[in-house]
């Protein structure tokens, strides 16, 4: 699907998931459905299902959104967004474009990266058992 189609992306996505995705919102902290997903598997772009992150990246960084250390490379593109008064990166789904959310460079392990990624811009794929 083109990611320069919004209607078929409003077909697609609920209300909630398409301000998310295609006008670059946020949602409530800790209302999101993966934020205590403890389980193996992969994070995939709700809009294109591109894998985005593995849950071994995953952790509890305490910010109210499910929180990554880093995505599987070339899945994601790195913007400057400097909306809100505030001087961040925006990351997007390289593959369809769609809003997930910002990366910080406080995070707890080695990368030093913190994803903060909204819920309803994602689905999880658990692993087989």
């Amino acid at each position: 699907m083109s990611s320069n189609n919004p209607e078929q992306w409003r077909k697609q996505l609920s209300a909630e998931q398409y301000h998310v995705c295609w006008e670059k919102g946020t949602e409530r902290p800790y209302s999101g459905a993966l934020l205590h997903n403890r389980k193996s598997g992969d994070y995939l772009c709700v809009c294109c299902k591109s894998v985005l992150f593995h849950s071994g990246a995953k952790f509890d960084s305490g910010c109210g959104w499910p929180s990554f250390d880093k995505a599987i490379e070339g899945r994601v593109t790195y913007t400057e967004d400097s909306s809100h008064g505030m001087k961040r990166v925006e990351i997007t789904c390289s593959q369809c474009g769609s809003h997930l959310g910002h990366v910080f460079p406080d995070g707890p392990t080695e990368t030093g990266q913190r994803y903060c990624v909204n819920s309803l811009s994602l689905d999880f794929d658990p692993d087989a058992e």
